[in-house]
C-alpha cells in the first residue's frame, strides 16, 4: 500500500476447493498466458500493496506449494477443505498475523483481478478510517469479491464453517459496510467450468 493507506492489510487466497465442475484438472492450476490462474492472482495480490498474504490449500497442497514457490506467501492447508467455503476462510483468517489491520477474502477463480482493484478498495478502506468493510460492486450494485474486512470482524470470520461463506456477515452490515462502484464487471469474472475458460482463453 502506498503511505496513505493502512500498516499493514492481508489477503487470504481460498484455494481449497476440489473444483468439480472443472473436470478431472484443477482450474487454479490451469494456465493463462503460461501462469497458473492461482500465481497469477497472488501476483496480482502482492502487487496491490498487501503486506501479507496467505493461501489456504485443500485438495491439492503439494501441487500449490509447487506453483507458488518463490512468492510471498504462506501455504496453510484447511484439513475441512471438502465441507465448504466457510472452513477455508475460517482457517485463513486465524492464519493472519496479529498486526493486520484488515483483510481481503480472495476466491482464488478470480483471473481477471488487477492489482489496480486491490489499491481501489485499500484507498476506500482509509477513508473509512480502517473500520468498516469494503465491498466491490457492479454500475448496478451487485456484490462481488474480493472483499475488504477490518480487524474487528476477524472472530466472526474464524467462527464461520461449511458452506457458510462471508455474504452470510455482509448482509447484517448497515452502516458498517462501504460499497465501492467498479464500471468493468468483467474484473471479477470467475471460473467454474471447461466453457468458462474456454472465454477467457479466447479474451471474451
Amino acid at each position: 500500500m502506498t503511505a496513505s493507506v493502512p500498516l499493514r492489510v492481508g489477503a487470504v487466497l481460498l484455494a481449497g476447493g476440489a473444483s468439480r465442475r472443472f473436470g478431472a484438472d484443477n482450474k487454479l492450476l490451469a494456465a493463462l498466458d503460461g501462469v497458473p490462474i492461482v500465481v497469477r492472482v497472488a501476483r496480482e495480490i502482492l502487487s496491490g500493496g498487501v503486506d501479507e498474504l496467505v493461501v489456504v490449500t485443500g485438495a491439492e497442497h503439494d501441487a500449490y506449494v509447487t506453483a507458488l514457490s518463490g512468492l510471498p506467501a504462506r501455504l496453510v492447508r484447511n484439513g475441512a477443505w471438502d465441507e465448504g467455503i466457510g472452513s477455508s476462510i475460517s482457517t485463513g483468517v486465524r492464519g493472519l498475523s496479529e498486526v493486520a489491520q484488515g483483510t481481503f477474502i480472495v476466491p482464488g477463480d478470480l483471473p481477471n483481478l488487477t492489482a489496480e482493484v486491490f489499491r481501489q478498495l485499500g484507498v476506500a478502506f482509509v477513508a473509512a478510517a480502517c473500520a468498516r468493510v469494503i465491498v466491490p460492486v457492479t454500475a448496478e450494485g451487485a456484490q462481488r469479491n474480493p472483499v475488504l474486512w477490518p480487524r474487528r470482524f476477524f472472530a466472526q470470520l474464524s467462527a464461520l464453517a461449511g458452506a457458510k461463506g462471508g455474504k452470510s456477515l455482509l448482509d447484517t452490515l448497515g452502516e458498517a459496510r462501504v460499497d465501492v462502484p467498479f464500471d468493468d464487471e468483467s474484473l471479477f469474472a470467475d471460473i467454474d467450468t471447461p466453457d468458462d475458460y474456454a472465454r477467457l482463453i479466447a479474451g471474451a
